[in-house]
């Protein structure tokens, strides 16, 4: 490994946790002990405690921009653009298929968390450019819990909080219980084989989101198609409009007509919210959809995993065993690649220097959270699944202000999914070979398009 690695294994050596790595162990991250190829300079940093010895480094040249396609990826392969993006450095320069211009994108765990957590670097801000992005219809929309900096982060989070809270959570519990049982009651009846996607693993975030949500059942399914349009990356800019368009209006209606309701689902909230003046009804808009769209992540991410036990035995075991399921669980959330390529951008409010390398003002930044969970300074062997891995400080939930909001949610759906299945059909297996099986294609959502099983 190179001295930057080095350098950050010493810090954590000393007691620096990731987030005060920059501070604490020079003015950038990763100073190598070598003399830069670009500019001639030299930079050293010796670690003794918390000391620090820096000579001055000259700003390195630019990395080239690096186009990143929007592919089509079968199973749960990493992306190999993001993999030769990470073997050129820990920042990079990227140019996504729609939006303006290139991005920096940073992959290293410890550069994720700082960037993640410092105010310096702004998601509002993004709501006013064209920003280079994956899909058409992803563009920043104003007053969403998204894009909010700190303190409108805070104050658009809190009417909504308690629907999402580990309490709350254990109230849903029963009853996402009953809502998948009944539909593993009618999968058993049916008999084998069956296909788990149409059969358990889309409708059952889809009631579970919906009933927490307060969508009416008989309005589900078009909701539903809304937000498959929307994470598309197939079908241009206008199919994705006329979606967000549709879904956003019955949003807006659905949140007027709850303004004096005292329900505690989320519409419900967010209506009450609206008329006491704490939040605008923009706000309230851009705040529901994306918790709306939080189904369709379950479905895929636990498709995925759900592969993933399927076709290695010695996994699927090891999750029968109520006191490995938890770890084993963690493992595979930060082993999934949850999306294709990156997530939501962010602008730096100033100059910023990283590894080297000046981020001025208003360039655009993106994370990887993929990438962070496959650092090998953190995870150790980072492409092997080891159900033993502890600790596991993985970030597919996300990190910062931005954290989830529906963490919680998505937990105890995919636990109740897994642990459900395998306990109620214990000879679970693929119905056809694992190369058969179909994967979703122009989505931001990895995941399989079918399962078929048999047991």
């Amino acid at each position: 490994m190179g001295g930057g690695s080095a350098t950050r294994r010493a810090c954590r050596a000393a007691g620096a946790r990731p987030g005060r790595l920059r501070r604490l162990c020079g003015a950038v991250p990763d100073l190598r002990l070598e003399h830069s190829r670009a500019t001639g300079a030299r930079a050293a940093v010796r670690v003794e405690g918390m000391t620090e010895e820096t000579t001055t480094l000259t700003e390195q040249v630019p990395p080239p921009v690096r186009e990143w396609p929007a592919h089509d990826l079968a199973g749960t392969e990493f992306d190999p653009v993001l993999a030769d993006l990470m073997r050129e450095g820990p920042l990079t320069r990227i140019r996504l298929p729609h939006g303006e211009g290139w991005a920096w994108l940073a992959t290293r765990y410890d550069d994720v968390k700082l960037i993640t957590n410092d105010p310096r670097f702004s998601r509002t801000e993004v709501t006013h450019r064209q920003v280079t992005r994956l899909a058409p219809n992803f563009a920043p929309r104003p007053g969403s819990l998204a894009w909010a900096d700190q303190p409108d982060h805070n104050r658009l989070r809190k009417p909504v909080a308690g629907a999402f809270t580990v309490g709350a959570m254990k109230r849903l519990r029963p009853r996402a219980q009953q809502i998948l049982d009944e539909l593993l009651d009618g999968v058993v009846r049916d008999g084998p084989p069956a296909d788990l996607i149409e059969r358990v693993l889309e409708p059952f975030p889809i009631t579970v989101v919906s009933e927490v949500m307060g969508v009416p059942a008989e309005e589900r399914e078009q909701v539903h198609a809304w937000t498959r349009q929307i994470i598309s990356t197939s079908g241009g800019s206008e199919a994705a409009d006329r979606a967000k368009n549709g879904m956003y209006g019955w949003i807006t209606e659905t949140i007027r007509g709850r303004a004096h309701s005292r329900g505690e689902d989320v519409y419900a909230l967010l209506g009450a919210a609206v008329g006491r003046g704490e939040i605008s009804e923009e706000e309230a808009v851009g705040l529901a959809g994306p918790l709306q769209i939080g189904g369709e992540a379950v479905t895929h991410n636990c498709g995925q995993m759900l592969f993933l036990l399927l076709t290695r035995p010695e996994l699927r075991e090891r999750m029968r065993e109520p006191q490995a399921r938890g770890r084993v669980l963690d493992e595979l959330l930060r082993y999934i690649p949850h999306r294709t390529s990156v997530g939501l951008a962010r602008i730096a409010l100033e100059d910023v220097e990283l590894h080297g390398h000046r981020i001025s003002a208003g360039d655009p930044v993106y994370v990887s959270y993929l990438a962070a969970n496959r650092d090998p300074d953190v995870f150790p062997e980072p492409d092997r699944i080891d159900p033993d891995r502890d600790p596991n400080p993985h970030v597919a939930f996300g990190n910062g202000a931005h954290y989830c909001t529906g963490a919680v949610l998505a937990r105890l759906q995919t636990e109740l999914l897994v642990d459900t299945l395998l306990e109620r059909l214990p000879g679970l297996r693929l119905a056809v070979p694992a190369d058969r099986v179909v994967w979703r294609r122009k989505t931001m959502i990895r995941g399989p398009q079918t399962l078929p099983v048999t047991w």
